[in-house]
């Protein structure tokens, strides 16, 4: 673990997830003076000690951001260089998502969410074109960013290659590429590369990756944007993982 960033967390749903999940330590938990239904918040506190503050004060701490009257002061949120993650890396049908590119902190939080609820085991991003891991794109991913590893990257293509290296296949989703991703074989170690909002991946990512899968489209609308497109290819990720348990336990059944 070589990089630590966002001590304060605000809204209900993430300082919840931050307190259960534990993967950081909670140092105060302030509520809004007079708030109801914080029961569940209360008791994942603990002993955690708990003042309640009136409404500008909460403000002031969360800098103007909104948090549904609820902030939790905690040590700062781990971020981790691909080697230390890799080292903690054993599932040998392990999934990762790559984001090239991404800018928009809610598209960041969202396509986490997405990957912490499909199993996967890290999200990989640059130093530079990121999007910065604020307070929006925390409360975006809505708790996950507690149970997802961070990986933060230099290079992209470095990171890809070495990935490879590490036994992962490496996928690249694109609009208008060939394979349907329902056609691909995603079981084993797969990485899933996702581009910009509006630039897409790359060349040179582009250039690093096995095979090119495109999520079909048949209605009105011929296109989705970067979070909903991971989360789709994110989900198809797990329903072959569970068909091929299936089929394992059919074997020796």
């Amino acid at each position: 673990m070589n990089d630590k960033i966002l001590d304060i967390v605000t809204g209900r749903i993430p300082v919840l997830e931050c307190l259960r999940a534990g993967t950081r330590p909670a140092r105060k938990l302030f509520v809004l003076r007079g708030a109801r239904d914080l029961d569940a918040l209360r008791t994942a506190a603990g002993s955690l000690p708990v003042e309640e503050v009136s409404r500008i004060e909460l403000d002031r701490i969360a800098q103007g951001g909104p948090h549904q009257g609820v902030i939790l002061r905690a040590d700062p949120l781990p971020v981790y260089g691909i080697k230390d993650w890799l080292a903690r890396v054993k599932d040998p049908d392990a999934v990762v998502v790559v984001l090239d590119g991404i800018e928009d902190p809610h598209n960041f939080g969202a396509i986490v969410r997405s990957a912490a609820a499909c199993g996967a085991v890290g999200a990989i991003f640059g130093k530079d074109r990121a999007a910065p891991i604020s307070a929006a794109a925390l409360k975006s991913a809505a708790g996950a960013m507690e149970y997802l590893p961070l990986v933060r990257v230099v290079n992209i293509t470095t990171a890809l290659e070495t990935l490879k290296k590490e036994g992962f296949w490496i996928a690249a989703l694109e609009a208008d590429a060939e394979q349907v991703l329902w056609d691909a074989n995603l079981t084993g170690r797969i990485a899933l590369v996702i581009g910009s909002e509006g630039k897409g991946i790359r060349r040179l990512v582009y250039e690093h990756c096995d095979f090119r899968l495109r999520v079909p489209m048949t209605g009105a609308i011929t296109s989705v944007n970067a979070s909903v497109c991971a989360g789709i290819a994110l989900a198809e990720c797990l329903r072959q993982r569970h068909v091929k348990g299936k089929d394992a336990r059919a074997t020796l059944g």
